[in-house]
């Protein structure tokens, strides 16, 4: 492989000496080190390959090597259509008219919610959203709290039950201790015991501000929406590397691709917390489904391909904790990967064909369900350079450099692309923060072999028939914090 800075007369070859070199028989040809040296200094290196005039093998003289650099070609331009993607995101957040249409909204007559607490073993946390719920500005006598307690098996129950006791009006918890495993199905359950038709869900590690109910409650005042979703902070960036990581991840992703997509009337995404649903939509599109480890995912499109429409309110803020280790890491992403990978697998066809649609909420929806897919194939497309490098078939590529430029300027993995992690730390005013953006290249290759093998492990689940485990968050706050 070549030096990032390596020209071909540094390296001992001439321009006039390569195309010479290209016409003997038996001579290999340009290596595929033209493209992996683009990465660093695609310039000059592409200049000097359009100088060789090199021909690019058919598919009948070289039949393995062409396969696979059409295969290789299709996947760069895939790259790259997430890439501008991303571009568009952020230039429409710098530039476009940005809209927040229910932020207005302080008086109203509120109606009836109930909010979830979705809880297992979280003797940690649980305490912590119970008090914001119960400090909240919402109209007590129009607001019930429902603590789920899933199976757990430390003092999550005796935390809850303590709350019971001191405010029985307001509290009704909902204790399960046999059933399905998982988030999903908890909530199945327990949304039978709702009250109104508005359902606010809070995973317990959250802690909700004073008026942040109101903010979420008021897109339904709109009879078309389905789905809200607030912004995601989280709370311990400040612990180690990779929670500081973490937090770029979720600006970008919140800040810029999320406000985005609300922006351009696309498809903001309900994130299964810090958001709400309108109960007669999810009846009326088939019910909580609880074979997924995705739930929040698998209502977003159901909602949205029959016509209902998702908010995202950027200025609706919760606090979460996020990983402070990284096997907890690859397990979260893991079970995110797996579980959109399944709403992918079931809707991609009706959403690619729903009347209720436009071409480009289509296009763009698309776009979202397959981005759990492209870890993996872009891991693919690196073993296919590698193979042409190997084969000698370097020349097939030497047009696409700066393609390949774009694919790894462009895409940094989930909703998190470089552009749009530096334009969300600026909207948010903490510019000290930039200096960590290198080191997200390490994030993005821990989850491009996390995504890949949840990949693999759904096809494996699949084919066994094996049942999916949910594999829960790990807590860090101490009950002197709480």
């Amino acid at each position: 492989m070549l030096p990032s800075s390596c020209s071909f007369s540094s390296c001992g070859l001439s321009a006039e000496g390569l195309v010479h070199a290209t016409r003997r028989p038996g001579r290999p040809r340009v290596a595929l080190a033209l493209a992996v040296t683009s990465f660093m200094g695609a310039g000059p290196a592409l200049a000097q390959a359009q100088a060789t005039g090199a021909l690019i093998p058919s598919f009948k003289d070289y039949p393995v090597a062409a396969v696979m650099a059409s295969l290789l070609f299709l996947i760069v331009v895939a790259m790259m259509i997430y890439g501008v993607r991303h571009f568009m995101f952020t230039m429409n957040r710098l530039t476009g008219v940005q809209r927040h249409p229910y932020i207005d909204i302080a008086v109203a007559r509120w109606p009836m919610i109930t909010v979830f607490i979705a809880a297992h073993n979280e003797e940690k946390v649980i305490a912590g959203c119970i008090e914001a719920l119960l400090n909240t500005d919402y109209p007590a006598d129009r607001l019930k709290i429902i603590p789920v307690n899933d199976r757990s098996k430390d003092g999550t129950g005796e935390i809850i039950d303590s709350y019971v006791a001191r405010f029985p009006s307001r509290i009704s918890p909902f204790h399960r201790s046999t059933g399905k495993a998982g988030k999903s199905a908890a909530l199945k359950d327990a949304l039978h015991f709702a009250e109104g038709d508005i359902a606010i869900i809070f995973d317990a590690d959250y802690v909700p501000g004073r008026g942040l109910l109101k903010q979420l409650v008021a897109p339904f005042f709109d009879p078309e929406i389905g789905a809200v979703m607030g912004r995601v902070v989280p709370v311990n960036s400040g612990a180690n590397l990779l929670t500081r990581m973490l937090d770029l991840e979720r600006s970008g992703g919140y800040q810029v691709d999320q406000q985005a997509r609300m922006n351009l009337n696309l498809l903001p995404q309900y994130g299964g917390t810090v958001g709400g649903v309108r109960l007669s939509a999810v009846e009326a599109v088939g019910g909580w489904h609880d074979d997924t480890l995705a739930e929040d995912t698998d209502i977003t499109f159901r909602l949205m391909l029959n016509g209902w429409k998702t908010v995202y309110t950027n200025r609706s803020e919760c606090y979460e904790e996020v990983p402070e280790e990284w096997s907890v890491r690859i397990k979260q992403v893991t079970r995110w990967a797996k579980g959109h990978n399944q709403v992918m697998t079931r809707y991609w066809w009706k959403f690619a064909t729903s009347a209720y649609l436009t071409p480009g909420q289509r296009f763009d929806g698309l776009l979202l369900l397959f981005v759990f897919v492209i870890p993996l194939v872009m891991l693919l497309g690196w073993c296919l350079a590698l193979g042409l490098y190997f084969l000698n078939a370097g020349s097939l590529l030497s047009s696409l450099i700066p393609i390949f430029a774009l694919m790894i300027y462009g895409t940094l993995g989930n909703f998190a692309a470089f552009f749009e992690i530096v334009v969300a730390v600026l909207i948010d005013g903490n510019r000290r923060r930039l200096r960590l953006l290198p080191f997200n290249m390490l994030g993005f290759l821990v989850s491009l072999f996390a995504i890949s093998g949840a990949v693999w492990s759904l096809l494996l689940d699949r084919i066994f028939k094996r049942e999916m485990v949910w594999d829960k968050t790990i807590r860090y706050r101490t009950k002197a914090a709480e």
